[in-house]
């Protein structure tokens, strides 16, 4: 078989395994903060393979990364999640998550964590691009194949309410809001900025009340994550509506990478537009 009928033939189960492993070996050590070389991870891989491209096993690391998602764990920074893959690579993953006692001890103490306000040198430098908008495939398929499997802890959903998490991450852009301010020869705004979620309660729908440099409101809903910059938030209605009914002063800010050097992007405007939502809780009401 030649090398480019390789890269296209259906991925056998030894090597979705041998690929998973590897993949495995380095989020423990990402989550122990031991430090890995990708590239060597990728030659050594291709080794076992027998064929398969560096970009084809870059491909299918960013496959798991996805499925670790939506599994709600972390992922590898770096391997941007990349959908379409095949049922068998979910499997593989899924089965390896429940073969790993570490990996769940390691999230688990984190997501509860508490957690301080980073140092961060010259704190402007923490704002970045948004992540780029990739397509999404269709998981109505997932979850329902998902409703025959055991149930496991939605560990993204548990580090989104580590209210100690979301207070760090919270002060960590009053900070940025005011430097940013001071640094546009506004000293007298950043003065007025106002941390709503501790003033008025966490019923307005924002956390942070700022301004632009011509004096317009900027009202800051913040997430925060220990994570990479694609885990998925959450929003509450709340939210959502503020965002619609505020649309032009209305920002999402997304600190990600919440251990030691932290950065953000912003969304402006309603939530609906510039994120895709994905409803995942029901109110039930009786009468």
């Amino acid at each position: 078989m030649s090398e480019s009928s390789t890269q296209h033939a259906h991925w056998s189960t030894v090597e979705v395994e041998a690929t998973v492993e590897d993949y495995f070996e380095m989020l423990l050590k990402e989550l122990r903060g031991e430090s890995f070389s990708k590239a060597e991870h990728n030659r050594g891989l291709r080794k076992l393979l027998g064929g398969r491209s560096r970009g084809a096993v870059e491909r299918k690391h960013q496959n798991i990364s996805a499925i670790l998602i939506e599994l709600g764990l972390p992922y590898i920074v770096g391997y941007k999640p990349l959908r379409n893959y095949q049922d068998l690579l979910r499997d593989s993953v899924a089965d390896r998550v429940d073969r790993s006692p570490e990996l769940v001890a390691l999230v688990e103490a984190e997501v509860e964590r508490p957690a301080d306000v980073p140092t961060v040198d010259e704190i402007l430098r923490a704002l970045v691009d948004r992540p780029e908008r990739r397509g999404y495939r269709d998981t109505g398929r997932v979850r329902e194949r998902e409703l025959t499997r055991r149930r496991r802890p939605n560990y993204l959903l548990m580090e989104a309410a580590n209210s100690a998490l979301g207070a760090a991450g919270e002060q960590f852009v009053l900070n940025f809001e005011r430097a940013r301010l001071i640094a546009g020869d506004r000293p007298g705004l950043a003065d007025r900025i106002e941390h709503v979620s501790l003033t008025r309660g966490d019923f307005e729908g924002f956390d942070v009340l700022s301004f632009e440099p011509t004096g317009q409101e900027r009202l800051i809903e913040v997430k925060t994550t220990r994570y990479g910059a694609y885990t998925p938030f959450y929003v509450t209605q709340t939210e959502l509506d503020r965002s619609r009914e505020d649309s032009d002063r209305y920002h999402v800010h997304r600190v990600f990478g919440f251990r030691e050097q932290p950065k953000l992007f912003t969304l402006p405007g309603p939530i609906n537009e510039s994120c895709q939502l994905d409803p995942a809780q029901y109110v039930a009401r009786v009468g």
